[in-house]
C-alpha cells in the first residue's frame, strides 16, 4: 500500500505521527459503452448545450446552478479564496460512546500507521479506545477540505472513518402503515430471529455477479468470441494477438517491396529469360558467316 497522507493524531498535549493509507477499494465490475456491430469504443464529445459547438478543456470552468435554474460561473480566483486548509493535524475533539455513531454517517475508511517515534503514543491511544469502548471524534484535513471523522480499533491497527456531514443524510420522504402486529406473529418472529442467529463471518459471503461476468467472458474468449479492433492492444488491460499483429506487420512488409506480386514478377523473368537468349542466336549467326567467307576464300 501506499501512503496517501501524513500528520499527526492529536490528543491534550500527545502527538502521534501517523501515516494514512485507504483501507477498502472497489471490485466491482466494470463495463465499457462500444458498438456492438464491430467492437469500438464510443466516445463522447464536450458539447455546449446552448450552441451546439465542441468545447475544448481550456474553455470548461466550473458553474454553481441556482434553484431557479440560473448558472453562476466561479473563476480561479473565486476559488482561491475559498476556506481550505493544509493542515496536517487529525485534532481529537471528543470521546464518544460507539453506539452513539450512526453507520449512515460513514463514509470513507483509512489506516493509520504509526511512524518513527510515533509507536509508543499510537499504542496507548488503541488501548484507550478499547478499554473505553469508545471512538474519538476528530476533525482532519484531506484534499484541502476539512471534514469529520472517528477514529475506532479494528484488530491491531487504529481506523479513521471520515463521516458524512448531518445535513448530507437524506429523511425519508414516506411513511411505514404497519397496522395490528399481532403477539403470536412478534413471537414468530423472535423465533425466527433466534433460528438465524449467528456471528458475523464477511468471508461467507462472495460476489456472485463479478464471478458469473468472469465465468461469462472467459467462456466467449474460449469460443472464440472475441472481437478484433484497431486499438486492440496491450494498453488498460487490453488482450493482443500478438501472432495476427505479426503476421499483418510482415505482408505489409512484403507488400511495400512488391513481393506479393507474383504473376508481374514472373513476366519479367520471361522477359530477362527473352532478352538472354537473342544475343545468342545473333552470335551463331555470326559465327556461321564466318564460316562461309572463309570457305569461299579457299575455293578462290
Amino acid at each position: 500500500m501506499r501512503a496517501i497522507w501524513k500528520g499527526a493524531v492529536s490528543f491534550g498535549l500527545v502527538s502521534v505521527p501517523v501515516k494514512l493509507y485507504s483501507a477498502t477499494e472497489s471490485h466491482d465490475v466494470s463495463f465499457r459503452q462500444v458498438h456492438a456491430k464491430d467492437g469500438g469504443r464510443i466516445k463522447y464529445q464536450r458539447i455546449c448545450a446552448i450552441d451546439g459547438e465542441e468545447v475544448p478543456y481550456s474553455d470548461i470552468a466550473k458553474g454553481y446552478e441556482t434553484e431557479d435554474g440560473e448558472m453562476v460561473i466561479l473563476t480561479e480566483d473565486d476559488l482561491a479564496n475559498l476556506p481550505t486548509t493544509s493542515s496536517r493535524e487529525i485534532a481529537v475533539e471528543k470521546f464518544v460512546p460507539s453506539d452513539q455513531i450512526d453507520p449512515l454517517l460513514f463514509e470513507k475508511s483509512y489506516y493509520l500507521e504509526p511512524e518513527g517515534t510515533g509507536a509508543k503514543p499510537y499504542a496507548l491511544l488503541r488501548q484507550a479506545l478499547l478499554d473505553a469502548d469508545r471512538m474519538a471524534v476528530v476533525t482532519v484535513a484531506l484534499r484541502q477540505r476539512v471534514t469529520t471523522a472517528v477514529l475506532r480499533v479494528r484488530e491491531d491497527v487504529i481506523v479513521l472513518q471520515t463521516m458524512m456531514w448531518p445535513d448530507e443524510i437524506r429523511k425519508p420522504d414516506f411513511s411505514v402503515e404497519t397496522g395490528e402486529v399481532k403477539d403470536a406473529e412478534v413471537k414468530m418472529a423472535h423465533m425466527l430471529v433466534e433460528t438465524l442467529s449467528g456471528d458475523f463471518d464477511p468471508a461467507e459471503f462472495e460476489d456472485d455477479y463479478a464471478d458469473a461476468v468472469q465465468a461469462v467472458v472467459k467462456a466467449k474468449i474460449e469460443g472464440g468470441e472475441v472481437q478484433r479492433t484497431e486499438t486492440s492492444a496491450k494498453s488498460g488491460g487490453e488482450v493482443v494477438d500478438l501472432l495476427a499483429a505479426l503476421q499483418r506487420s510482415v505482408e505489409a512488409a512484403k507488400t511495400s517491396r512488391g513481393e506479393g506480386e507474383e504473376k508481374p514478377a514472373a513476366k519479367k523473368t520471361a522477359k530477362k529469360a527473352a532478352a538472354k537468349k537473342t544475343p545468342a542466336k545473333k552470335s551463331a549467326a555470326k559465327k556461321t558467316a564466318s564460316k562461309k567467307t572463309a570457305a569461299k576464300k579457299k575455293a578462290s
